[in-house]
């Protein structure tokens, strides 16, 4: 029988029935049900009683292939026994100090180690807070004010990056070469959005004339390598080693924003695009699991933090927790980890988009590595190559029913069109999600 959008979302509300009444619930004490906008999947949240490796185990008692992995955090799954141990090992020590550990030093040390663009690394609480502490050391570095970022980049939540990484197409978003800057929300002053210059990936040509013609404002060009959360989109290799060149011509500091792509390669994703940046964000997975973000850079850019020429200082930087359980994760996390996981993405993304192309199918699996997007498109062999790609090409309706049926049939996805795998992941889960994805696609077409 043909799926369609109601009874799909009616059999997921029944599927998780204690989930849709904890979140009316919730709306009581907390705005919207719960603190994170993105927990919500189609008509509600999905509430969780525990996790345990590849799996997430619901209140209602369902077992679901976690596909989400917190956004891509959990990339050892769930309950880890090396973080496990790493927390274990550190609580009775103590967990909160106005004074610096070995803990932070081990995992700065390890991430240096790792990363050859990385000289010395500074912790915060979140890779949001990160991100805009990156912004503050260009600027001071270069004595600068705009930042230049891609149309569909998401760097967190604050005043100074919550600009076009989610653009409504209907507010007058400018030309598809040369992007208008729009606030991603309410309570964002509108000089913000002057400060901010928005570019279009994988446009060398347009993006060249803007920076040119900003240069001598522009302290910094944030980017990551392939956009996640605004909407996965691979940036062209060529590309991205000409922008590279263009903003050391132009004085404007690289910052790579590594929060996710660090899962792509034991290096980051930038030793595949064979890039030095001059600062390097990350978080999430460097936690393995707890809250953290860091930046990563060379001496030189950091001499104005050494100098106390610009000031950056929180509570829980260099959290020992969080840095014990990063320190383990990334141990963990060997050459042979990300093989494994690249392999496993491959296998999806060749079986998928094998079977579509041969079966008439308007879909797609697509993104570089273990982090990929999936995509209904209104026409047969259309690709996302930029972030309004997104506006025009992809069905929503397909995508609605597809999020809700995978979740009701034992699979959790990011509800808005990504898959992130985890290492626990088996064959066979890669082949049940395979061949779950084709009844689901089979069905809508039917």
């Amino acid at each position: 029988m043909k799926l369609n959008y109601q009874q799909s979302l009616k059999n997921f509300s029944e599927a998780f029935s204690l989930s849709k009444e904890e979140t009316s619930k919730g709306k009581e004490y907390i705005p919207g049900g719960f603190s994170r906008r993105t927990f919500g999947y189609g008509p509600h949240a999905i509430f969780v009683d525990k996790g345990e490796a590849q799996y997430l185990h619901t209140i209602e008692g369902k077992k679901l292939l976690d596909l989400n992995n917190n956004f891509a955090t959990n990339v050892l799954g769930h309950n880890h026994p090396a973080i496990i141990n790493a927390i274990q090992e550190t609580l009775p020590n103590g967990f909160s100090f106005g004074n610096p550990t070995n803990h932070e030093l081990d995992l700065a040390k390890l991430i240096c180690e790792r990363i050859d663009s990385v000289e010395q690394v500074k912790f915060f609480c979140s890779a949001s807070e990160a991100c805009l502490s990156a912004v503050r050391i260009a600027r001071g570095y270069t004595a600068r004010k705009k930042i230049a970022k891609f149309e569909g980049g998401y760097h967190g939540f604050s005043d100074d990056l919550a600009i076009s990484a989610h653009p409504n197409p209907n507010n007058f978003p400018g030309p598809d070469s040369n992007p208008k800057a729009l606030p991603d929300s309410d309570g964002i002053p509108a000089y913000k959005s002057d400060n901010v210059i928005v570019l279009t990936q994988n446009d060398f040509e347009s993006c060249e004339k803007v920076l040119r013609g900003n240069a001598d404002e522009i302290a910094c060009l944030i980017m990551e390598l392939q956009t996640c959360a605004g909407g996965i989109v691979e940036l062209d290799k060529n590309f991205v080693q000409k922008l590279r060149a263009l903003t050391k011509e132009l004085g404007i500091l690289l910052i790579a924003d590594e929060t996710i792509t660090l899962r792509a390669n034991f290096k980051g994703l930038q030793s595949e695009y064979k890039i030095k940046p001059d600062l390097t964000v990350l978080g999430k997975m460097i936690g393995g699991g707890l809250p953290i973000g860091a930046v990563g850079g060379s001496k030189e850019v950091f001499r104005v933090i050494e100098e106390n020429q610009v000031m950056i200082s929180g509570t829980h930087h260099g959290h020992p927790l969080a840095c014990a359980a990063g320190i383990a994760c990334l141990k963990a996390m060997d050459e042979n980890a990300y093989t494994r996981l690249n392999e496993m993405a491959a296998t999806i993304k060749f079986e998928l988009n094998t079977w579509a192309k041969e079966s008439k199918y308007p879909f797609t699996v697509f993104g570089s590595f273990s982090v990929f997007a999936y995509a209904f498109t209104k026409e047969l062999g259309q690709t996302i190559n930029t972030h309004r790609d997104y506006w025009h090409k992809i069905d929503e309706n397909s995508m609605g029913i597809y999020a809700l049926e995978m979740a009701t049939r034992g699979y959790y996805p990011v509800h808005r069109g990504q898959v992130g795998l985890t290492l626990p992941m088996t064959d066979e889960d890669v082949n049940g999600y395979i061949e779950t994805t084709k009844e689901i696609i089979s069905l809508i077409y039917a």
